[in-house]
Protein backbone atom coordinates (compact mmCIF):
# COMPACT_ATOMS: atom_id res chain seq x y z
CA UNK A 1 0.00 0.00 0.00
CA UNK A 2 1.25 3.79 -1.06
CA UNK A 3 3.07 5.29 2.27
CA UNK A 4 2.42 8.38 0.78
CA UNK A 5 -1.57 8.69 2.17
CA UNK A 6 -1.79 10.34 5.60
CA UNK A 7 -2.46 7.39 7.60
CA UNK A 8 -1.96 8.75 10.77
CA UNK A 9 -5.07 11.66 9.94
CA UNK A 10 -6.84 8.30 8.69
CA UNK A 11 -6.46 6.96 12.39
CA UNK A 12 -7.10 9.53 14.35
CA UNK A 13 -10.97 10.02 12.08
CA UNK A 14 -11.58 6.33 12.65
CA UNK A 15 -10.48 6.78 16.35
CA UNK A 16 -12.65 9.94 16.62
CA UNK A 17 -15.86 8.19 14.78
CA UNK A 18 -15.19 5.15 17.59
CA UNK A 19 -15.50 7.25 20.49
CA UNK A 20 -18.44 9.26 18.67
CA UNK A 21 -20.32 5.72 18.85
CA UNK A 22 -20.86 5.69 15.04
CA UNK A 23 -21.73 2.49 13.54
CA UNK A 24 -18.94 0.73 11.72
CA UNK A 25 -20.06 -2.53 11.60
CA UNK A 26 -22.07 -2.84 8.44
CA UNK A 27 -19.72 -5.07 7.19
CA UNK A 28 -19.60 -6.71 10.52
CA UNK A 29 -23.16 -7.80 9.64
CA UNK A 30 -22.70 -8.93 6.26
CA UNK A 31 -19.56 -11.63 6.89
CA UNK A 32 -21.55 -12.47 9.88
CA UNK A 33 -24.47 -13.52 8.11
CA UNK A 34 -22.47 -15.86 5.62
CA UNK A 35 -20.18 -17.20 7.80
CA UNK A 36 -20.74 -20.41 10.17
CA UNK A 37 -20.98 -20.07 13.91
CA UNK A 38 -17.66 -19.43 15.05
CA UNK A 39 -16.13 -19.10 11.58
CA UNK A 40 -12.41 -18.19 11.30
CA UNK A 41 -11.89 -14.87 9.27
CA UNK A 42 -9.12 -12.85 8.31
CA UNK A 43 -9.57 -8.99 7.73
CA UNK A 44 -6.49 -7.94 5.18
CA UNK A 45 -6.53 -4.28 5.37
CA UNK A 46 -8.01 -3.85 9.27
CA UNK A 47 -7.07 -0.78 9.64
CA UNK A 48 -8.11 0.52 13.56
CA UNK A 49 -9.79 -2.77 13.73
CA UNK A 50 -13.45 -2.33 14.26
CA UNK A 51 -14.09 -5.31 12.19
CA UNK A 52 -12.12 -7.93 13.52
CA UNK A 53 -13.78 -6.27 17.14
CA UNK A 54 -17.19 -6.43 16.02
CA UNK A 55 -17.04 -10.14 14.23
CA UNK A 56 -15.03 -11.44 17.44
CA UNK A 57 -18.13 -9.94 19.45
CA UNK A 58 -20.32 -11.94 17.15
CA UNK A 59 -17.97 -15.02 18.35
CA UNK A 60 -15.97 -15.61 15.09
CA UNK A 61 -11.89 -16.11 15.37
CA UNK A 62 -11.52 -13.11 13.83
CA UNK A 63 -7.68 -11.61 13.20
CA UNK A 64 -6.51 -8.13 11.23
CA UNK A 65 -3.71 -7.62 9.45
CA UNK A 66 -2.57 -3.88 7.88
CA UNK A 67 0.76 -3.01 6.73
CA UNK A 68 0.87 0.58 8.27
CA UNK A 69 1.85 0.61 12.06
CA UNK A 70 0.15 3.95 12.32
CA UNK A 71 -3.32 2.05 12.28
CA UNK A 72 -2.18 -0.75 13.60
CA UNK A 73 -1.17 1.07 16.68
CA UNK A 74 -4.58 2.42 17.43
CA UNK A 75 -6.31 -0.93 16.70
CA UNK A 76 -4.24 -2.61 19.25
CA UNK A 77 -4.91 0.28 21.58
CA UNK A 78 -8.99 -0.13 21.14
CA UNK A 79 -8.74 -4.24 20.96
CA UNK A 80 -6.83 -7.08 22.06
CA UNK A 81 -3.22 -6.83 20.75
CA UNK A 82 -2.97 -10.50 19.85
CA UNK A 83 -5.80 -9.89 17.51
CA UNK A 84 -3.24 -8.13 14.82
CA UNK A 85 -0.36 -8.61 12.94
CA UNK A 86 1.69 -5.89 10.87
CA UNK A 87 1.43 -7.61 7.20
CA UNK A 88 1.00 -6.92 3.78
CA UNK A 89 -1.71 -8.04 1.84
CA UNK A 90 0.94 -9.72 -0.70
CA UNK A 91 2.46 -11.39 2.87
CA UNK A 92 -1.13 -12.88 3.39
CA UNK A 93 0.10 -16.54 2.92
CA UNK A 94 -0.02 -19.73 5.10
CA UNK A 95 3.25 -19.87 5.51
CA UNK A 96 3.97 -16.05 6.48
CA UNK A 97 0.87 -16.53 8.24
CA UNK A 98 2.04 -18.95 10.88
CA UNK A 99 5.33 -17.69 11.64
CA UNK A 100 3.32 -14.49 12.81
CA UNK A 101 1.12 -16.71 15.43
CA UNK A 102 -1.56 -16.81 13.38
CA UNK A 103 -4.02 -19.35 11.77
CA UNK A 104 -2.77 -21.01 8.23
CA UNK A 105 -6.21 -21.23 6.93
CA UNK A 106 -9.87 -19.37 6.82
CA UNK A 107 -13.26 -19.96 6.06
CA UNK A 108 -13.63 -16.13 5.10
CA UNK A 109 -11.40 -13.62 4.15
CA UNK A 110 -12.39 -9.95 3.81
CA UNK A 111 -11.13 -7.17 1.87
CA UNK A 112 -13.34 -4.06 3.12
CA UNK A 113 -12.71 -0.62 2.66
CA UNK A 114 -11.60 -0.03 -0.68
CA UNK A 115 -8.42 -1.91 0.22
CA UNK A 116 -7.97 -3.66 -3.20
CA UNK A 117 -7.26 0.30 -4.57
CA UNK A 118 -4.53 0.39 -1.75
CA UNK A 119 -2.68 -2.51 -3.56
CA UNK A 120 0.05 -1.55 -5.83
CA UNK A 121 -1.24 -1.92 -9.54
CA UNK A 122 0.04 -5.48 -10.65
CA UNK A 123 0.14 -6.98 -7.42
CA UNK A 124 -4.24 -7.74 -6.95
CA UNK A 125 -3.70 -11.17 -9.38
CA UNK A 126 -0.91 -12.46 -6.45
CA UNK A 127 -2.74 -11.31 -3.38
CA UNK A 128 -5.61 -13.31 -4.98
CA UNK A 129 -3.95 -16.39 -4.95
CA UNK A 130 -2.31 -15.73 -1.83
CA UNK A 131 -6.29 -15.51 -0.45
CA UNK A 132 -6.67 -19.02 -2.22
CA UNK A 133 -3.95 -20.67 -0.59
CA UNK A 134 -5.34 -19.49 3.16
CA UNK A 135 -9.32 -20.58 2.60
CA UNK A 136 -10.34 -23.67 3.72
CA UNK A 137 -12.55 -25.54 0.86
CA UNK A 138 -15.84 -23.68 0.27
CA UNK A 139 -14.49 -20.70 2.31
CA UNK A 140 -15.06 -17.15 1.27
CA UNK A 141 -13.22 -13.80 -0.21
CA UNK A 142 -15.39 -11.13 0.35
CA UNK A 143 -14.49 -7.37 -1.25
CA UNK A 144 -16.02 -4.19 -0.89
CA UNK A 145 -14.93 -1.74 -2.72
CA UNK A 146 -15.63 1.51 -4.93
CA UNK A 147 -16.60 0.22 -8.33
CA UNK A 148 -14.47 2.59 -10.73
CA UNK A 149 -11.29 2.60 -8.79
CA UNK A 150 -8.49 0.64 -9.51
CA UNK A 151 -9.27 -3.08 -7.68
CA UNK A 152 -13.10 -3.05 -8.60
CA UNK A 153 -15.32 -5.91 -9.84
CA UNK A 154 -13.44 -6.12 -13.26
CA UNK A 155 -9.88 -5.86 -11.24
CA UNK A 156 -11.34 -8.37 -9.09
CA UNK A 157 -12.75 -10.82 -11.89
CA UNK A 158 -9.63 -10.49 -14.27
CA UNK A 159 -7.74 -11.31 -10.67
CA UNK A 160 -9.30 -14.56 -9.92
CA UNK A 161 -9.37 -16.10 -13.39
CA UNK A 162 -5.85 -14.95 -14.12
CA UNK A 163 -4.15 -16.79 -10.76
CA UNK A 164 -6.92 -18.67 -8.75
CA UNK A 165 -9.85 -21.36 -9.24
CA UNK A 166 -12.17 -18.31 -7.15
CA UNK A 167 -15.55 -18.45 -8.54
CA UNK A 168 -17.96 -15.10 -8.10
CA UNK A 169 -20.51 -16.44 -6.24
CA UNK A 170 -22.82 -12.71 -5.73
CA UNK A 171 -21.90 -9.19 -6.01
CA UNK A 172 -24.43 -6.77 -4.69
CA UNK A 173 -24.16 -2.52 -4.96
CA UNK A 174 -24.04 -2.39 -1.03
CA UNK A 175 -23.75 -4.44 2.21
CA UNK A 176 -27.66 -4.34 2.41
CA UNK A 177 -27.35 -6.91 -0.50
CA UNK A 178 -28.47 -3.82 -2.91
CA UNK A 179 -29.17 -5.03 -6.69
CA UNK A 180 -25.09 -4.34 -8.57
CA UNK A 181 -25.65 -2.57 -11.73
CA UNK A 182 -23.04 -1.30 -14.28
CA UNK A 183 -23.38 2.27 -12.74
CA UNK A 184 -23.19 1.23 -9.16
CA UNK A 185 -20.73 3.55 -7.54
CA UNK A 186 -20.01 0.44 -4.97
CA UNK A 187 -19.82 -3.10 -4.90
CA UNK A 188 -19.81 -6.10 -2.52
CA UNK A 189 -17.79 -9.21 -4.27
CA UNK A 190 -18.01 -12.68 -2.64
CA UNK A 191 -16.19 -15.07 -4.00
CA UNK A 192 -15.72 -18.75 -3.51
CA UNK A 193 -12.95 -21.21 -3.03
CA UNK A 194 -13.36 -25.10 -4.28
CA UNK A 195 -14.67 -27.34 -2.17
CA UNK A 196 -17.19 -28.20 0.31
CA UNK A 197 -17.42 -26.51 3.67
CA UNK A 198 -17.49 -28.47 6.81
CA UNK A 199 -20.96 -29.40 7.81
CA UNK A 200 -22.42 -27.19 10.15
CA UNK A 201 -22.53 -29.07 13.72
CA UNK A 202 -25.71 -27.07 15.07
CA UNK A 203 -28.82 -26.27 13.61
CA UNK A 204 -27.98 -22.50 12.04
CA UNK A 205 -31.57 -21.46 12.16
CA UNK A 206 -32.69 -24.14 9.90
CA UNK A 207 -35.59 -26.53 11.18
CA UNK A 208 -36.92 -28.54 8.89
CA UNK A 209 -40.24 -29.73 8.94
CA UNK A 210 -40.83 -33.57 8.70
CA UNK A 211 -44.12 -35.00 7.29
Amino acid sequence: MSEQRDYGRYAAKMRKHVESGTDLEVDVRFVDMLSRRAARILDIGCGIGATVGGLRARGHEAYGIDPTETVLRVARELHDPAWFRLLSAAQATSTQLERSGLPASYDVVLLSGNVPSFIPAGELPSVFACVEGVLAPGGLLVIGTTTGRPGGPADQDAAAAATTNLTLEHRHADWHLGTFEADSPWSVSVFAAAGTPEPIDAPDGMFVLSK
